[in-house]
């Protein structure tokens, strides 16, 4: 993992979209500089990085990488180059200081496209640059930021770096911050031309580079929507495996977060892409809205991400907490956890991309779904067994600093699965009538309801897409009647029904209104509807078997979403529904909801909102 240290913000060139150009007077001092490396070093990093403005203006640089090296850390630079054009420089920090890692600046393929941005005839001078460090640093990124002038330019750069074969071509959309702000309508492109032309460059660099060894390609910045196809080229400081950063003035390390990126609620709340997707910049949509987002539907996203052992912290029997001792702040609260061992704790992390950093805070902090996995099985399948689930620790309680802190947790006693699917059985063993199951699957319920059915107070239809699913539970089920068809295409030539059941199904639905509206028009006035599904959760692995489960051919995503209750309950809003009982979510819950309603008659005032009346209480059973 590395660690980002800016160390000024004074810089050789003046690009028109600065991000720091208020801010150049500031400079760091090189004893707090040496200070930040070495924290880096007890924060368990593997890399110490500095930025700026542009950090090889420093005199200091030298000596700051020497010390890195010394105490056993590789070295990096996020840098316009400039100084790297120089060979006895890369000698040294290649050869002595273990320089592995460049993020350089270029922003045109010539000089003029790149003068028209760097606002310095400086294009001669970093081409030289990706000459001496191409082949000597592994990890050399060169990152174009697109701005209004060079838009239309962006094969060229493509161009001039193709015969450079170990290196990454990125191109990213211009945040509007700094200089950029100020001028927001000279500087920011739109966000669609801008994806339109990074795509076609991305693209003509693909066909020209074709089965030989060329440039990799990568974009930021710009909402996945917009560039079909090209979706797994997303490149942003998490995908570098950057863990924290520290800005000049700062006294401690910070997570890196997205906090300047924005997911509108309108435009991305459906979108399968939301997870990996930068979204839109937040300035940006201040400034212009949302209108060019095209949220992606029908693809399926994960429910579950892994957590793997990073580091231990040593804690004897009785010592105070590291953690609070040490500081909070380094440790991201939605990526990060704390194991608290007999003798020691155990930081794990995860670097998922299948969810936003906001969806991350929320399975681990609102909702407390965190758990341990004592299988070794790739995919848990009986979790009662399989899964433990955390908490944190009572000390944590009592902490004043918790509610800024990634905590430490420890198992819960007890089987949480087990306890709160006791409800969903009850339920299902009081039905009478004729009852629907809507993606019944693997028939985990149908024990529940074989009694009824064989004593005929219960007639039962099952529905899945899954036709070989459906063979084999008929097989097994002989008192059940089973169709293969989806959920969003049931008609009234099945009849009407009293009950309709959607068990651990509603997230799988393509969509989930369109198929329950046409449910609930199959149920009986006065019949129910029972939904019941889980939201996202993490899953502590040791690192070789969250491996050999993300390789898996079988690790194939099926959920269309990771609703939890609430938002089930507003997609069916203003339906003729009467809401009966709701259990969300929360600490001391498993991962499992579920929705009552009775479907009223036409007349009625329609119900199913948050607003409505709820006959059992929300939370444990």
């Amino acid at each position: 993992m590395k660690a980002l240290i800016k160390v000024g913000y004074g810089c050789n060139e003046n690009c028109t979209f600065c991000h720091t150009a208020e801010l150049r007077p500031i400079e760091d001092t090189a004893v707090r500089v040496a200070w930040k490396i070495e924290r880096a070093r007890r924060l368990g990093y593997s890399m110490a990085v500095l930025s700026g403005g542009e950090p090889t203006l420093r005199p200091e640089l030298l000596a700051w990488a020497r010390r890195s090296a010394s105490i056993g850390l590789d070295f990096g630079l996020v840098t316009n180059g400039l100084l790297l054009s120089y060979p006895h420089v890369v000698d040294e920090l290649v050869g002595a200081c273990r320089l592995r890692y460049v993020y350089m600046s270029l922003h045109g393929g010539d000089a003029k496209v790149h003068r028209s941005v760097a606002r310095a005839d400086t294009f001669a001078q970093a081409m030289d640059a990706v000459r001496l460090l191409h082949g000597r640093v592994p990890d050399l990124t060169v990152n174009c930021v697109v701005t209004t002038a060079n838009v239309d330019h962006l094969r060229g750069l493509v161009d001039a770096l193709l015969p450079f074969e170990e290196l990454c071509v990125k191109l990213s959309m211009t945040q509007p911050k700094g200089a950029a702000d100020r001028a927001i309508d000279v500087i920011v492109p739109d966000v669609a031309r801008c994806a339109d032309r990074i795509g076609d460059a991305i693209r003509h660099g693909l066909e020209a580079r074709g089965e030989r060894r060329g440039p990799r390609f990568a974009h930021d910045g710009v909402p996945l929507c917009l560039l079909p196809g090209l979706e797994d080229l997303y490149d942003d400081l998490k995908t570098h495996r950057f863990a924290a950063m520290i800005e000049a003035d700062e006294d401690d390390f910070v997570p890196v977060d997205d906090v300047a990126k924005v997911h509108p609620e309108e435009a991305c709340g459906g979108c399968a892409r939301k997870g990996p997707c930068p979204g839109l910049y937040r300035g940006y949509f201040d400034a212009r809205g949302a209108g060019a987002i095209r949220p992606v539907t029908g693809v399926p996203r994960a429910n579950s991400y892994h957590f793997v052992p990073d580091r231990d912290v040593a804690r004897p029997a009785g010592a105070p907490c590291p953690i609070d001792r040490d500081g909070t702040t380094p440790y991201d609260r939605g990526r990060t956890a704390f194991l608290r061992l007999r003798d020691r704790m155990r930081l794990v992390r995860t670097e998922t991309r299948d969810f936003t950093d906001a969806e991350l805070l929320d399975v681990k902090e609102r909702l407390g779904q965190l758990y341990v996995d004592v299988s070794k099985k790739l995919a848990p399948d009986d979790f009662a067994r399989d899964l433990r689930q955390l908490r944190p620790s009572a000390e944590c309680a009592a902490c004043a600093k918790r509610p800024a802190c990634t905590g430490a947790w420890e198992p819960v006693p007890g089987d949480v699965f087990g306890r709160d699917d006791a409800r969903v059985t009850a339920i299902l063993g009081a039905l009478e009538g004729r009852v629907l199951d809507v993606g019944c699957g693997e028939g985990r319920y149908l024990a529940s309801l074989a009694q009824a059915a064989r004593g005929g107070r219960l007639e039962y239809v099952g529905l899945d897409p899954d036709e070989a699913r459906l063979r084999d539970l008929a097989a097994r089920h002989p008192f059940a009647r089973f169709v293969a068809r989806r959920a969003e295409d049931v008609a009234g030539d099945l009849g009407s029904f009293d009950h309709a059941l959607v068990l651990r199904s509603y997230n799988h639905l393509e969509d989930p209104v369109a198929a329950l509206d046409r449910v609930i028009g199959l149920v009986r006035p006065g019949g129910t509807i029972t939904i019941v599904d889980n939201v996202a959760f993490g899953l502590v692995r040791g690192a070789a078997h969250a491996a050999r489960a993300e390789r898996a051919p079988e690790n194939r995503f099926e959920h269309h979403r990771n609703d939890g209750a609430g938002e089930a309950a507003r997609r069916l809003t203003g339906r003729p529904l009467r809401l009966i009982e709701r259990r969300d979510v929360g600490p001391g819950t498993s991962n499992q909801w579920l929705l009552r309603y009775e479907v009223a008659p036409p007349a009625d005032a329609p119900r199913g909102d948050d607003d409505a009346s709820i006959e059992a209480p929300r939370g444990r059973p």
